[in-house]
């Protein structure tokens, strides 16, 4: 198959349990191809962590589900060092973090010390324990989830966990056509379950290395940086995006243009990305109005900056 086939074959195999759901299965696609990570904020029982493993179970990669606690400790991710009798040495053994598709399942209910664990992971693709430095399996992409509505028990994800994401998505309710889809479907087994894969992890890294060879033009660069100078300008942000926003954009972009059947980006790819990829890495102003609130109006923000910057002709 050639790749936009094999784009598609992944797509489809996504949405025959994700229903009604086009857009953000798209968006999946594209953080996965970008080598960039996702965080799903939404209600509970909306699909979001059907969505992880409805991935991982296309790639036949491995997949773990990690279950986010206030009592959970960084060891319990990345792994500890226990002392082998037999050798008379400390051996490794690695936390759930060793795979190729991570599920941090409500990822603010466990502490900050808990959820910095995750920052080498996310950035660089290793983690250091007790000064050695380990590996994780290429292809890497992590997939929180949190609820933007339940507070009691929860931790906030700070600005620098939070710019980790490549970006923020949200799945919302299905229509009652898609719903109908959904109940008639077997209960008996995870929905993922019936799904075989489709990509191998080789073609996975195949596709990731061509996201890099698709062309954005200096003038639509310009445009980009011209949306960002614009975060750090507005009145109504208090934080504006920083250069690495910038260069998650630039990778989104080139990404989304390949699964969309292209080798060069257009403004559309930058427009279509930008409250995704943007709004969770600035800060508005104080004011009124639960997290969920603020989120959604740091989105409309960005929506409005994008439309006030003239598109490259």
């Amino acid at each position: 198959m050639n790749s936009t086939s094999k784009i598609q074959a992944l797509r489809s195999n996504i949405e025959r349990v994700i229903k009604g759901k086009p857009s953000v299965v798209e968006m999946t696609v594209v953080a996965l191809f970008a080598r960039g990570h996702l965080l799903i904020e939404d209600v509970p029982g909306v699909g979001k962590t059907t969505l992880a493993h409805s991935l991982a179970r296309s790639l036949g990669c491995s997949f773990r589900r990690i279950q986010f606690t206030s009592d959970l400790l960084p060891s319990d991710i990345l792994g500890v060092s226990v002392f082998h009798q037999q050798s008379q040495a400390f051996e490794f053994k690695p936390g759930p973090i060793f795979a190729h598709i991570v599920l941090a399942d409500e990822i603010n209910r466990t502490t900050p010390k808990t959820q910095s664990s995750l920052l080498e992971a996310m950035n660089d693709a290793q983690v250091s324990v007790d000064s050695r430095t380990y590996p994780l399996p290429h292809p890497f992409m992590v997939i929180a989830t949190q609820n933007p509505w339940e507070h009691h028990g929860t931790f906030p994800l700070p600005e620098s966990q939070l710019d980790r994401f490549l970006m923020r998505v949200r799945i919302g309710y299905p229509d009652l056509a898609d719903e109908k889809k959904v109940l008639d479907r077997p209960q008996t087994l995870h929905p993922a379950d019936e799904l075989d894969p489709v990509l191998t992890l080789q073609e996975v890294l195949d596709l990731q290395d061509r996201v890099e060879k698709v062309r954005l033009d200096d003038s639509l660069m310009e445009y980009l940086l011209a949306i960002v100078s614009e975060t750090r300008r507005s009145a109504l942000i208090a934080l504006g995006v920083s250069t690495r926003g910038a260069m998650a954009l630039h990778k989104a972009a080139k990404a989304l243009a390949l699964v969309r059947d292209r080798d060069y980006c257009l403004p559309d790819d930058i427009k279509d990305l930008a409250p995704m990829v943007l709004a969770h890495r600035v800060t508005l102003h104080a004011g009124p109005g639960t997290r969920r609130h603020r989120s959604e109006e740091a989105e409309q923000v960005i929506r409005d900056i994008v439309e006030s910057v003239p598109v490259p002709l």
